[in-house]
């Protein structure tokens, strides 16, 4: 049975299914809500203004993986002998037969976390909303699961890690988000299945096999590792050879991917229910192609449609609920936000959308702290003004330590941020785009977008001959990317043959007192600019009335 048959029969199926029930036994009658499990329902979905206004978020993409401070991927990586992460696991740890990722879990304590002094940093920077992991492939939850031992509470930190990052967000004002990646635990963990292939070890497994059994006397004692492992399946197809990973990424049958069972998804989808029910997150972000388990599954589509029409209860019959998801076809995009991992469109896209990276790792690699190779604040604020302008919003992960501390380089950026928003947050929240997104050089060169993103850092860098649009009301902000070397500026957009029809009667230079001086000409308005106006070495925003 190859993939299109799986879809086209999970098409037919999932509008049947008018009765479901989820993790509190209730019965749902998807006749009588707003929202079914099909993707024809979820079209009516609409992005609420909340997020459309708000433009920036913060991440902590922080849970256990961040303790051993190797970058991201580690609870894989370090079961795939001869990598980096393999050898650091050996020298720091000792081999995965005998120290697996659940002693890793073991070690992490968080106890430098501070989810409240962190948000009041956050908050400075202007963001709107904060996201959370809520678990990652590594299939632990960080928060209080009836449905998975493997949590929080109960292992590691033994803290309700969801639970105070709410908390600490709901306090500044700010939306929650919950990021839930733990879908693909089924396969990312089949490195775990492994021995080693030369040395004294050869042969002997590494732990992705244990069982509750075998705990005796051990710190797990009555925890199955099977339950956070979940590996008692044959491995998919070239999983041995350690290059299927992303070509199995969407559940392809034909790719050989080992299919998960009935149970592992109906347990995901009961988790996941879960968290939304008890911590009502403003976003769920969902690191999957489409949804959770599609097209093998119909879970994702089942917890989509649960989340909307509680969503609507909880705000009086108004959605305000948003579902990121990667690599949306044109009918997904009407369902759900489209979030583009580490890139960015090049053109004014016209559903609102995401891009979402990192100042650093995924997961905290002290490397990249020691080498100074954390984006710089020029860096991220260039991206969220060049994402905005085309109609998106970003979503930036500050990596947190292991201990749940913010590093002083990582703060450092953090803080450029919030003192260029500070001056010019007016350009950025609330905005909508304008019907050119910009103008300068750098769009000649911009990457192709490919796949889920990744093509950040890969165009020209912006100059201050490069500017960006945003509108708010009778607004126009215009973004001149970079540091003004002349006292004029020429905006080609807003010549007379260029402006539609419209005459500009007012130009300010945000953070400065005063009008500026100007002449709308007929191919471009020229802008002179005051001598005494302290420069931005990151960007200048006219604000043109």
């Amino acid at each position: 049975m190859n993939r299109r048959t799986v879809i086209k029969m999970l098409g037919a199926a999932i509008p049947a299914l008018y009765l479901s029930k989820f993790s509190h036994g209730q019965a749902v009658n998807w006749a009588k809500v707003p929202f079914r499990p099909d993707w024809a329902s979820l079209e009516s979905y609409q992005v609420p203004d909340w997020f459309r206004d708000a433009k920036f978020g913060i991440w902590a993409h922080w849970g256990p993986q961040c303790q051993p401070e190797r970058g991201d991927w580690y609870a894989r990586g370090m079961y795939e002998e001869g990598s980096d992460q393999y050898t650091y696991h050996l020298e720091r740890y000792g081999h995965p037969s005998t120290f697996g990722f659940k002693d890793v879990i073991n070690e992490w304590k968080a106890e430098q976390w501070d989810a409240e002094n962190l948000m009041e940093l956050y908050a400075r920077t202007g963001a709107q909303y904060f996201m959370a992991l809520a678990n990652h492939h590594d299939n632990l939850d960080l928060y209080n699961s009836s449905h998975h031992e493997w949590n929080s509470t109960k292992v590691g930190p033994k803290k309700d890690i969801i639970g105070g990052w709410e908390k600490a967000a709901r306090k500044k004002g700010m939306r929650f988000g919950v990021s839930v990646h733990a879908a693909h635990a089924w396969t990312w963990y089949e490195t775990a299945q492994r021995s080693d292939k030369k040395g004294p070890l050869k042969g002997v497994p590494y732990d992705g096999k244990l069982n509750k059994s075998d705990g005796s006397g051990a710190w797990w004692q009555g925890l199955d590792p099977q339950e956070l492992y979940a590996q008692n399946h044959p491995l998919s197809k070239g999983s041995e050879e350690g290059h299927t990973i992303h070509g199995q990424w969407h559940w392809d049958i034909d790719s050989g991917v080992n299919v998960p069972t009935k149970a592992y998804c109906e347990n995901f989808k009961d988790r996941t229910i879960e968290l939304i029910d008890n911590y009502r997150p403003d976003v769920v972000y969902f690191d999957d192609t489409a949804l959770p388990l599609w097209p093998i599954s119909d879970v994702g589509l089942q917890i989509a449609a649960h989340y909307y029409n509680q969503n609507k209860k909880w705000n009086n019959g108004k959605l305000q609920a948003v579902i990121n998801g990667k690599i949306l076809n044109e009918q997904q995009r009407k369902c759900m936000v489209w979030d583009i991992e580490r890139g960015q469109s090049n053109k004014i896209e016209p559903e609102p959308w995401q891009t979402c990276t990192c100042i650093g790792a995924w997961h905290y690699d002290r490397r990249i702290y020691d080498s100074g190779h954390y984006k710089s604040a020029k860096t991220v604020v260039h991206m969220l003004i060049d994402v905005v302008s085309k109609n998106g919003n970003l979503l930036l992960s500050v990596p947190l330590r292991g201990d749940g501390s913010l590093d002083n380089k990582a703060r450092h950026v953090v803080e450029g941020i919030a003192a260029w928003m500070e001056v010019n947050a007016e350009a950025i929240i609330g905005t909508r785009p304008w019907h050119v997104f910009g103008e300068g050089p750098a769009q000649a060169e911009a990457p192709e977008l490919h796949a889920q993103g990744f093509n950040e850092g890969k165009g020209k860098p912006f100059t201050a001959e490069d500017m960006r649009f945003t509108t708010k009301g009778k607004d126009l902000f215009a973004t001149i990317m970079g540091i003004l070397e002349t006292d004029t500026v020429r905006i080609k957009s807003l010549g007379r043959k260029n402006a539609k029809g419209k005459k500009v009667s007012e130009v300010n230079l945000l953070g400065y007192a005063g009008r500026l001086r100007f002449v709308q000409h007929d191919d471009f308005l020229e802008v002179t600019l005051p001598k005494d106006a302290e420069k931005n070495e990151i960007a200048s925003v006219l604000k043109i009335s």
